[in-house]
């Protein structure tokens, strides 16, 4: 429906109630399928602060029928070594992410960039370890006998922090989104190359450049079995978070199975399965805390991103 202005004469748009009705029924079916997402990580965390026992006889339950902290008090009362471990993830993970864009995207620009001679040949060069990998014990033996990664920060960085598929993400978003005419302009203006990705470049394609980043952080966060390699155990201050729940796993696992066997003595009952809860919830946590604000980021990236020629 429109309506007429009486002062300038113009017709209105009027927004008419089925408009309403829809935007109503809309916004309801994406909460439903919000609560219907988040319902397995609240189950979760209930099961995370359940008592064993009411787990074991009631199962898991939105509303536990007994609070219980123990799984997190046998989680915490390993001293210094979660700390320790959180920190060591918390720099693999920033560390890896700042490296691997640092090295990434100069790369991306080179080959999305028509003028390049040699971006078929650098291409074919870049697949061929994506599609043929060398295998593990090739690659041990480079990392450890001949760049003497072993024992450092490094092996849990270096392996991860460049991948082929990420890098032709990079390069062909570059190629679509930045105008050519904008890079000529630049370097009509004197902008040399180096200028030229870092002020026209990367704050055109922020999206893609913040959601290569957002995949680096949770491969980095979620990584234990390069630790499990190249770390040796009388090195544990290097063990990265992931690696330390794996264990702590472990040995749950073994001290359940012990306590299972030596049945007529007296063995502690350890909270396994609220352990095994909490050991999810220290996990994915963070990253939960996180993403809002990479989701901020990549809005600003789009609004900051539109070129109009």
């Amino acid at each position: 429906m429109k309506k007429e202005n009486t002062q300038t004469g113009y017709t209105m748009p009027q927004v008419s109630s089925f408009n309403k009705k829809v935007n109503f029924i809309v916004v309801i079916f994406f909460l439903i399928v919000i609560i219907i997402a988040f319902m397995p990580v609240l189950l979760v965390i209930m099961a995370s602060v359940s008592s064993e026992q009411s787990l074991t006889e009631f199962g898991y339950r939105f509303w536990p029928k007994e609070f219980s902290f123990e799984s997190y008090k046998y989680l915490f009362k390993s001293g210094s070594t979660l700390p320790r471990a959180i920190l060591n993830s918390v720099i693999i993970t920033a560390s890896g992410t700042f490296l691997g864009l640092l090295f990434m995207c100069p790369c991306a620009y080179s080959l999305s960039r028509k003028e390049f001679k040699h971006k078929k040949a650098l291409m074919v060069y870049l697949l061929i370890p994506m599609l043929f990998s060398g295998g593990l014990v090739s690659t041990y033996m480079v990392n450890t006998q001949i760049l003497h990664l072993k024992n450092s920060y490094l092996a849990l960085i270096l392996p991860g922090m460049c991948s082929t598929w990420y890098l032709m993400i990079l390069r062909n978003y570059f190629r679509t989104s930045v105008p050519d005419s904008l890079i000529e302009a630049g370097k009509m203006e004197g902008v040399s190359p180096i200028q030229s990705l870092l002020h026209i470049v990367l704050p055109i394609c922020r999206p893609v450049v913040m959601t290569v980043a957002i995949f680096q952080i949770f491969a980095y966060w979620n990584s234990w079995y390069p630790a499990l390699i190249y770390i040796d155990s009388n090195h544990k201050e290097l063990y990265p978070l992931q690696y330390v729940l794996v264990n702590i796993e472990r040995t749950i696992k073994a001290m359940t199975r012990d306590a299972a066997n030596l049945s007529g003595m007296n063995t502690v009952q350890l909270p396994s399965t609220a352990m095994r809860m909490a050991l999810v919830v220290v996990t994915v946590l963070p990253i939960m805390i996180l993403f809002p604000f990479f989701q901020r980021f990549l809005v600003t990236g789009m609004t900051i991103g539109a070129v109009k020629e």
